[in-house]
């Protein structure tokens, strides 16, 4: 296969998450622009909630992440039994997760608003529970959309997760004044008016399961075949031990950023203000960066499960789509760093902090481009628990190396950043080199690059 076809197929692939990546964080801010009529305390709540919400989406990615590698490599495999054994393993994982984190949220909820909030109380505190005391319940539609989001895109259908998002994101802003300003319901009407659209979104994308021909197939293909409870145990577990070390990359990077905020707070207060307004500009470069991931992912999956070992090429093209990505965002923030910041309404020492972070981010940025895409290809053959083993390793050391450079400010926690980064690539390189020169082994290892029968049938066995 040529390298304009991975290249197309993973650009086709790529756009529409990135879309959708971008609706969801647009959840969050059409949020915040409705509660800022409320006061500081209503933004705080709000604020952190969101927070949560991004922490606790670490937790589905297992099920998420899992079901998408699994669908595509049982359907690059034509193996129906599996698919369908994927699709269920999802299924059950959310059934499993899901009353933990929403019934046992929702009975916490006023300690975790005290444990987010630095144990301050007063009205913040009593907003953020109240905001929880909805949005944790409503956790299980958010926890939901993610496994449909999951199996449509491991049966290489990604336009319709944006489309959800976007339609999910359109009610948002429609419900928010309504249920906020209209109904005078505050912060708990912001989690009211989310709750909402995403559960029609959700309901949409039930639709879409049920139309979807690729799962339908499946699903004509073993009718007769009754489900055990062993097999769907089974399911669950290979789900899971496929989407664990995912969520386990996720929950770490974003750990690493949060800490990383109490580095920053060591310089001063502008420039921690400046970080933070920085950061969510620069998400926007990102997740650009995690869109070619699961590309990656999806396309690898599917070919190793058709018995066609393209990890190789598939990562020339990545590198070559991710690292334009990293040098656009790089030369695009250097140039347009002050603008940025006044965009988001800052000025004086916090402008000039921000747009000077944002200029010394360039060379993080490409290297961060072509740490996660290529990561993709390793998530979706197998590679995943390496890669996350080699990301917690990275976060403690940028950690290590920003506190140590924080007395130059914040050219010298970029600094940290990129050179943490750098040695992340060149482990990932490393495991790379490995699957281009694959070496015989006396065992059972697959990881030099050859294919078994069980990576053919997407890790699993007829049912």
């Amino acid at each position: 296969m040529g390298a304009a076809e991975h290249r197309r197929r993973l650009v086709s692939l790529a756009y529409p998450v990135y879309f959708e990546l971008l609706a969801g964080v647009a959840a969050g801010i059409i949020n915040m622009v409705w509660v800022t009529r409320l006061g500081g305390g209503a933004v705080a709540a709000v604020a952190v909630a969101t927070n949560v919400e991004n922490l606790l989406l670490g937790v589905i990615l297992v099920a998420g992440s899992g079901t998408t590698v699994l669908v595509a490599r049982a359907g690059g495999a034509g193996d129906s039994a599996a698919m369908r054994s994927a699709v269920r393993g999802g299924w059950v994982l959310w059934a499993l997760v899901t009353p933990v984190v929403a019934i046992g949220g929702y009975l916490c909820r006023e300690p975790l608003a005290h444990l987010v909030l630095g144990g301050s109380g007063g009205e913040s505190l009593l907003l953020t529970t109240g905001y929880f005391s909805i949005a944790l319940p409503g956790i299980a539609v958010f926890f939901a959309t993610n496994v449909v989001d999951g199996i449509l895109k491991g049966a290489g259908d990604t336009r319709t997760p944006m489309k959800l998002a976007i339609l999910a994101n359109g009610l948002i802003l429609g419900l928010d004044p309504l249920f906020i300003l209209g109904f005078d319901l505050g912060v708990r009407g912001a989690a009211i008016a989310t709750v909402l659209g995403r559960t029609v979104a959700l309901g949409c994308g039930f639709v879409a399961l049920h139309r979807n021909g690729t799962l339908r197939q499946a699903t004509r293909a073993t009718q007769g075949f009754p489900s055990r409870a062993g097999s769907l145990s089974a399911g669950a577990r290979r789900v899971a031990a496929t989407g664990l070390p995912m969520a386990a990359d996720f929950i770490a990077r974003m750990a690493g950023a949060l800490a990383l905020v109490a580095v920053v707070a060591r310089i001063g207060v502008s420039e921690v203000a400046a970080y933070g307004i920085a950061t969510k500009a620069m998400y926007v470069a990102t997740m650009a960066f995690y869109a070619m991931r699961q590309a990656a992912s999806i396309r690898t999956a599917h070919l190793l499960g058709a018995g066609r070992d393209e990890r190789r090429a598939i990562g020339r093209q990545v590198l070559l789509l991710a690292g334009s990505l990293g040098l656009t965002a790089m030369l695009t923030l250097f140039a347009a760093g002050p603008w940025i910041m006044r965009v988001f309404g800052s000025g004086g020492e916090v402008a000039d902090a921000g747009a000077l972070y944002l200029r010394c981010l360039g060379p993080y940025l490409v290297l961060l481009a072509c740490f996660i895409a290529l990561g993709g290809v390793f998530e979706g053959s197998g590679g995943s628990p390496a890669l996350a083993r080699i990301t917690a390793c990275g976060v403690a050391l940028q950690l290590a190396l920003a506190y140590g450079l924080s007395g130059s400010g914040l050219p010298g926690i970029c600094l940290a950043m990129a050179l943490a980064m750098a040695l992340q690539c060149a482990a990932i390189a490393r495991m790379y080199r490995r699957t281009e020169h694959p070496k015989a082994t006396d065992g059972g290892d697959n990881s030099s690059g050859r294919i078994t029968v069980a990576e053919r049938n997407g890790g699993q066995g007829r049912e």
